[in-house]
């Protein structure tokens, strides 16, 4: 690995890192490790995967080092209607036919919302409350940039199963987004 694959592998692990210790030094000590790791084991890669991917199992194997190390793990409370908890956010934001009911009211300006730290915090917290295999398989697509295919293996779950997750965790994004960002007067 040359310094400018290194430079866009940190950053990409970083973002991992943050979304699964939510502590900024912990992150970076934990992605400072796995660079290390992988640049002494580089002999050892053998090309079976993409390199992102190896980068990632060692990060994961890293962040699990941390938690036995703390052995404290923290745990996400999620509040789900235990009758139809999917049935309850598709009635709010499609209609009969199955379109959307409407564009998010405030998103006239995405640019300007989006240089807000602010509006990060915000989409932090309401993944932090997607159901967790929601919230990492959205994680892994969008923000680490896996195929759906690398998600399967990294989740071992059906490429059905990706597809429904990364659905569902749209869905609570865009709801959490639409009531604690875009409906309270912050843009």
């Amino acid at each position: 690995m040359d310094k400018a694959q290194i430079k866009n592998y940190r950053e990409m692990l970083v973002r991992y890192a943050l979304l699964q210790v939510q502590n900024e030094a912990i992150a970076e000590d934990a992605v400072q490790e796995t660079l290390l790791a992988a640049l002494q084991a580089e002999s050892n890669f053998r090309n079976e995967s993409a390199v992102k991917t190896w980068l990632i199992g060692i990060l994961k194997h890293k962040i699990a080092d941390h938690y036995r190390a703390v052995q404290k793990l923290d745990c996400i409370d999620i509040q789900v209607d235990e009758d139809n908890p999917d049935q309850a956010i598709e009635k709010l934001l499609f209609n009969a036919a199955g379109h959307w009911i409407g564009t998010p009211s405030s998103w006239k300006e995405p640019d300007h919302a989006l240089e807000q730290n602010q509006f990060w915090l915000i989409f932090e917290w309401c993944q932090k409350n997607l159901p967790a295999p929601h919230a990492r398989a959205f994680m892994l697509r969008e923000m680490v940039g896996l195929e759906a295919e690398e998600i399967c293996v990294d989740m071992d779950i059906s490429h059905s199963a990706c597809r429904v997750y990364l659905h569902r965790a749209r869905l609570g994004l865009r709801e959490c987004l639409e009531l604690k960002w875009f409906n309270s007067g912050k843009v």
